[in-house]
């Protein structure tokens, strides 16, 4: 197959994605989301780790002029194919992310407490907000033990490149 059909194949399967992803949340069935609540989520279930700024400036790319608090199908779809075309805001390898624990977790136990989870997302480097952390509790602490088993949840979290 030529580079020229190869791209289009690419760009036909990120568009089926994107749409298949923006339509879980299209509650009105009428081409758009609400950005504040959709919009990230939409962004991170096709793979895309941004940061929140590198959000803010995706969102500023794809809202109308006249902000609505609604995001357009047809103006995300362009947009959003261009970052996975270029393979924007790609996830943090598995290696980094198990040394970034494991520091957090200096006698190596695998795991730390929801108490100390929470400390450090609360106090440490930039604060998780209350409703970022309850996302992550939910899905990273084991209930039966109450402590994140670190390796299991960064499995959970790579995201598989093929």
């Amino acid at each position: 197959m030529d580079g020229a059909r190869e791209h289009d194949v690419i760009v036909a399967e990120y568009h089926k994605k994107i749409k298949d992803a923006f339509e879980v949340f299209d509650h009105e069935a009428n081409n758009t989301v609400d950005v504040r609540f959709e919009i990230g989520t939409i962004i991170r279930s096709l793979g895309c780790c941004p940061s929140e700024g590198e959000l803010h400036d995706l969102i500023a790319e794809v809202e109308e002029e006249e902000p609505t608090g609604y995001i357009r199908f047809e103006k995300f779809l362009p947009v959003m194919t261009e970052v996975l075309l270029e393979r924007r805001y790609r996830p943090i390898p598995e290696d980094t992310l198990l040394r970034a624990f494991e520091v957090l977790d200096p006698s190596k136990r695998g795991f730390l407490t929801k108490e100390e989870l929470i400390k450090y997302m609360t106090e440490e480097g930039e604060p998780f907000s209350q409703e970022e952390m309850e996302e992550m509790l939910s899905a990273a602490i084991d209930p039966e033990s109450n402590s994140i088993h670190y390796k299991d949840y960064i499995a959970m979290m790579v995201v598989d490149e093929s």
